[in-house]
């Protein structure tokens, strides 16, 4: 891998995955599990809570000066310099038994994502990428595989990945995306951070979704540009995490995917 002035960061952050691998782990198909409904109805687990609060201890004692952005206990301090945390991304997955989750941490400077890890232990899967170092796959450092985008250039040729419908119609784009899926070559719903990995390997051309956190995304933006791709909101004017929404693709087709997706 190049060496990069995020290197330290980057070990970090695959140190704390390291930790919260073993604890979500753990509790993955636990027959104790215990699973609440938060105000916006959507579940959350005592493995979100745990893992949270244990990426949040080691960050406040190894990076004290840094604020922290998660998902279950919303954000604390004031610095640029941002740890942006989705301890359990797919807990609707988690708590059904399905293996498609991960935790995600990234690491903001202002606004921009710096470094990124997704970790997806129920699959035995890891991706990774600091700014200016190259994305990457595998089970370490030292055993790891360099991320490409693909290099479709065609819509009837490419693969596109989404997680549902529902909130496109709440944008005012629901048919301008069944006229999208109608044109490629394939569509499947691997849904959440999956679809993305799979555009940072090649493996599928485009992901897009209507709703998205902060926290969804921020990990996955390095880890899908460092391989060469875009991400964007969906009309395009938010580069990386910042606009409510996602698309992520190989680059060649991204204004393609974008002025489809219009609504003038």
């Amino acid at each position: 891998m190049t060496s990069s002035v995020y290197d330290d960061d980057l070990r970090f952050a695959l140190t704390l995955a390291d930790q919260v691998d073993r604890i979500t782990m753990s509790r993955f198909k636990a027959i104790d599990l215990k699973v609440e409904s938060k105000p916006d109805t959507t579940p959350v687990s005592d493995a979100d809570r745990t893992a949270e609060e244990v990426i949040r201890g080691q960050i406040s004692r190894m990076r004290s000066r840094d604020a922290i952005v998660g998902e279950e206990y919303g954000t604390t301090g004031h610095s640029s310099r941002r740890w942006i945390i989705d301890p359990i991304d797919g807990t609707k997955n988690f708590v059904r038994g399905v293996p498609v989750w991960a935790t995600l941490i990234a690491l903001a400077e202002g606004d921009e994502v710096v470094v990124g890890v997704v970790s997806a232990p129920a699959l035995n899967r890891r991706w990774w990428a600091a700014k200016g170092t190259g994305a990457w796959t595998g089970r370490s450092l030292s055993q790891a595989t360099r991320l490409h985008v693909s290099g479709v250039s065609s819509l009837e040729d490419a693969s596109l990945s989404y997680s549902s419908l529902g909130g496109w119609g709440k944008l005012g784009l629901r048919e301008q995306f069944l006229s999208l899926t109608d044109d490629v070559w394939r569509t499947r719903a691997y849904g959440d951070f999956w679809s993305y990995m799979l555009v940072a390997e090649g493996a599928v051309d485009a992901a897009m979704e209507p709703e998205l956190e902060l926290y969804d995304m921020a990990a996955l933006v390095p880890i899908v540009t460092e391989a060469g791709g875009t991400f964007t909101s969906v009309d395009g004017s938010a580069q990386g995490p910042w606009g409510g929404n996602a698309i992520a693709s190989n680059g060649v087709l991204h204004e393609e995917i974008l002025e489809r997706l219009r609504t003038e």
